[in-house]
């Protein structure tokens, strides 16, 4: 398990677009989110220790989130060729199992994950209502076995000042977890930095 951090994208990107399939087969894509007050876009898969270690409270911060209006987008770009614990087929029994109410998309080619320069899951991704990028860093500083509970503190601190038309604070600590799955040959340059 190599620990990764957050490429820290520089804030005031505009979110890439992508049109993905949901769980439900159903294809999303960033348009379908361009009244939403905040966008929160998430790379997360089913296996990773970091991912698991946090999915519960997730689930209920996206649902909490999502009743005031946030856009929630879980997306997965693992290679399920070498980690088939992260297929579609899984993907969906994933997001049955912890209540997920989000869009849980599968980034087969790994291009929406190489625009956002995701690296690591979880990543996490918070854009205004401009689609400007507010916020990205940790969900909280809880890892699999600190003792920290699991808050989701940072990022319902950036929420809170999206919703409120506030930037969040400058200062943001990387999110940290496994390493995006890449298919072999795919690596982006980032990757290994």
């Amino acid at each position: 398990m190599v620990r990764t951090p957050s490429t820290m994208l520089p804030l005031g990107t505009i979110a890439p677009g992508f049109s993905l399939i949901n769980v439900d087969s159903q294809t999303v894509s960033l348009s379908d989110f361009e009244d939403a007050p905040a966008l929160l876009v998430i790379f997360m898969c089913n296996h990773c220790p970091y991912v698991v270690h946090v999915a519960d409270q997730l689930a209920q911060l996206a649902h909490e989130y999502m009743s005031r209006g946030v856009a929630v987008v879980g997306i997965s770009t693992n290679d399920v060729a070498n980690y088939p614990a992260d297929s579609p087929e899984q993907m969906v029994a994933e997001a049955e199992a912890r209540g997920y109410t989000f869009p849980y998309l599968y980034d087969e080619t790994q291009e929406v994950a190489k625009a956002y320069c995701a690296a690591c899951t979880p990543d996490f991704f918070l854009f205004d209502a401009d689609k400007k990028l507010a916020y990205r860093g940790q969900m909280d500083s809880s890892r699999p076995d600190s003792g920290i509970p699991v808050t989701g503190e940072d990022l319902r601190a950036a929420l809170d000042a999206v919703l409120d038309g506030k930037k969040p604070a400058e200062e943001q600590t990387p999110s940290l977890g496994c390493n995006i799955k890449w298919k072999p040959g795919n690596e982006p340059d980032y990757f290994g930095e």
